[in-house]
């Protein structure tokens, strides 16, 4: 978006600020939409609230439920100009640090990454074992078909980095071959 005037003083005045601003506006998108109680304290369930996108553009939102934190992840529901909608939200409270998971190093045959993202459904080797060339190894289920990672080359299990259940994005880690043998 074009930078206003209003911008450039806020900038000249508060660089740090702005910067942080115009960070959280990129992650999060325009939050002008909301009203400031909204904004700095949520929806309270049973609160409607309408939101002016533009002239004509009207939306209506009711919060209807907020689940329990599982894992990290709230499902909440509610309804969108009448129609009952559900999204799934990370909890900031619950004190679940998100860790970034490795990823695998181009360039080395034996930094095994997921093909695409995915659920890990078997893994099918452990730390040490012995594994040829085209030997299964993980695995997963992505787009509602199921993939198998194979062994790339002769070697030895370096480490397993994945379990089943994992939710994965393409690249990351999930074995490490050692092939010195």
């Amino acid at each position: 978006d074009k930078l206003s005037d209003y911008d450039v003083m806020s900038h000249a005045m508060y660089p740090a600020v702005f910067d942080e601003f115009m960070e959280r506006q990129e992650e999060y998108g325009k939050l002008s939409y909301l009203d400031t109680r909204t904004f700095l304290t949520g929806m309270k369930v049973g609160q409607e609230l309408a939101v002016h996108l533009e002239k004509g553009k009207h939306l209506i939102l009711k919060l209807i439920s907020i689940g329990e934190s599982d894992g990290g992840v709230v499902n909440i529901q509610f309804e969108l100009n009448g129609q009952p909608r559900s999204a799934h939200v990370k909890d900031k409270r619950d004190g679940v640090k998100e860790t970034a998971r490795l990823r695998a190093l181009k360039g080395v045959t034996g930094s095994i990454g997921a093909a695409m993202p995915g659920v890990v459904l078997e893994t099918r080797v452990k730390k040490g074992d012995t594994v040829k060339k085209g030997d299964p190894l993980v695995l997963m289920s992505a787009m509602k078909m199921e993939t198998l990672l194979t062994s790339p080359c002769d070697g030895v299990v370096k480490q397993v980095v994945v379990t089943a259940g994992d939710q994965l994005d393409g690249g990351d880690l999930c074995v490490e071959i050692d092939e010195a043998l």
